[in-house]
């Protein structure tokens, strides 16, 4: 068979009216409010001879009721709608039972009573996990049941979790879990054909099956990796490490990784963690005048601003101001800070992002969601570049571009360092909430870059490398996007999720070279993710 036709994908005559006719008695705990699904949505009448299959999608809610990806109140009806209608015009050898599964109150019970549920009729012979929202972790009592397993990512919007969980799934080498992740959802279809190889051949024939079709996707999508000049100026490895003996950091509150003496001992950046409050106060005492002097610099520098009063950018403004002022009082270089956390709270009352923009574009530290390994990679990598600005990111990865996208609602828009080229920006609220102030940073494309996390505990280096070749626009999600087709291989990239953060920090640039170097004289291990 041909890849053409294996990936073929014809229309169907299934509308939403009919999807979200029928019974609403799904299964109990995984019946939600606002959604009602028939038990069976075959294209035929069951027969013994049909494998039966159920789609599970692992949600918070089928409109998202909180701050999530892909945002909140996104509606995922017709996303659960379009993949029901694919999978039964093009797999009439299947029988799909659709069964969204809310994880907004119970974490994974709904999902485990499913599994006990299934296991005493004894009448599922495999499952289709479409991860939709980020962290209902649905896949783990599923692939319990040694039943075969097709693991999908809604792009954008289940990203964290599958990542992570798959790459959970790939360590414990669960021999009846597959994966795919694409934003083509013939791809899924394909994937899918394969369900009924478990039958005939084992797990293994239905698990190598996708893995063929992965690699034959990825293998099919030719990109010229050849990459802009950028040549720029970097510390030798004495100099940085001298360098960083003066680095002070501060975190508001508590950061991922509590490693401040091994932070220290390693490489002589010194950690302060302070409390909410002295940011708050700070930020109170800001100077209003100067605060609106910077909101208008940013009206007149930002390409658009979109749906974000000039009271939030006020408050924004006197962010930056607040955070500025708490570098300088305590002699510091870099400041993270938990965003989301104090936003919530009440704890701040104002999002950093637009304030973090400024401190990168001036080479200092700002960084998201006190993530202590992030920022310590950035302290450290910025002082090797003379400068240069750090992305942290969610990463998304996507077989159907052969592209890693990474999204996050902070971005510089001076990659090459302060007296480097300006890139357009558009200042829009925080993405997952709808709220306050952020930005989306048109990045540059044709450039080699270097993405890593170094951890001063496990003394490694996370180590990737990639082409920018686009800015992805798209309403789900964090609003910055790059794309980067990475150097090595795809596959392996999905193994690291579950030992790492979801984060990675980014920097334009070959930096293999002086990575490789600093981790040798540190003596610490560099982990190849490609």
């Amino acid at each position: 068979m041909s890849e053409n036709t294996l990936l073929s994908c014809r229309g169907c005559e299934y509308s939403r009216r009919t999807f979200l006719a029928g019974c609403a008695g799904c299964l109990g705990a995984a019946a939600l409010p606002g959604l009602i699904v028939p038990k069976s949505f075959a294209a035929e009448p069951s027969t013994n001879d049909r494998m039966k299959v159920r789609v599970v999608f692992a949600l918070t809610a089928p409109v998202t009721p909180q701050p999530d990806w892909p945002h909140i109140h996104f509606d995922a009806n017709p996303v659960m709608e379009k993949t029901m209608n694919a999978l039964v015009a093009d797999c009439p050898e299947i029988e799909f039972i659709p069964t969204p599964v809310s994880s907004l109150t119970r974490a994974e019970t709904p999902a485990a009573e499913l599994k006990a549920e299934d296991e005493a009729k004894g009448d599922i012979d495999g499952y289709i996990v479409v991860q939709t929202n980020c962290w209902n972790p649905a896949i783990h009592p599923l692939v319990g049941t040694g039943k075969p397993v097709l693991y999908a990512d809604f792009l954008y919007g289940g990203s964290g979790g599958f990542l992570r969980y798959t790459a959970g799934h790939l360590r414990s080498k669960a021999d009846n879990f597959a994966h795919i992740s694409s934003g083509n959802l013939a791809h899924l279809v394909a994937a899918a054909k394969c369900l009924p190889l478990a039958r005939t051949n084992g797990n293994g024939a239905f698990v190598d099956a996708v893995t063929k079709i992965r690699q034959a996707i990825v293998a099919g999508v030719q990109v010229d990796m050849e990459c802009a000049d950028d040549k720029f100026d970097m510390l030798s490895i004495d100099e940085l490490r001298k360098e960083l003996k003066t680095k002070k950091m501060l975190e508001f509150e508590k950061g991922w990784a509590d490693i401040i003496p091994q932070t220290r001992e390693s490489l002589g950046i010194e950690i302060v963690r302070l409390r909410f409050a002295e940011l708050n106060d700070l930020w109170e005492k800001a100077d209003k005048d100067q605060a609106m002097e910077i909101v208008q610099r940013w009206q007149k520098t930002a390409e658009d601003v979109i749906d974000v009063p000039g009271e939030t950018l006020e408050k924004s403004a006197r962010m930056y101001l607040a955070m500025k002022q708490c570098l300088k009082n305590h002699d510091a270089c870099a400041i993270t800070i938990n965003c989301l956390g104090g936003f919530y709270g009440k704890h701040i009352f104002a999002y950093p992002c637009l304030g973090f923009h400024e401190l990168l574009n001036e080479g200092l530290v700002g960084a998201c969601e006190c993530d202590t390994i992030s920022t310590i990679t950035m302290i450290v990598m910025t002082a090797l570049t003379k400068g240069r600005p750090g992305y942290i990111s969610d990463p998304v990865m996507d077989i159907a571009t052969k592209q890693i996208i990474y999204a996050h609602c902070v971005a510089s828009n001076k990659v090459f360092g302060q007296s480097g080229h300006s890139n357009p920006f558009t200042i829009m609220t925080h993405s997952e909430d709808r709220q306050g102030a952020s930005l989306r940073s048109t990045l540059p494309v044709g450039y080699m870059t270097t993405s890593l996390e170094m951890h001063p505990a496990r003394k490694q280096i996370l180590f990737h490398q990639g082409k920018s070749v686009a800015n992805i626009v798209d309403d789900r999600a964090c609003r910055t996007k790059i794309a980067v087709v990475p150097v090595g291989d795809f596959e392996k990239l999905y193994r690291e999720w579950d030992q790492w953060s979801w984060h990675r920090v980014t920097y334009y640039g070959d930096l293999k070279e002086p990575v490789f170097a600093l981790a040798d004289a540190l003596g610490w291990e560099v982990v190849e993710e490609a």
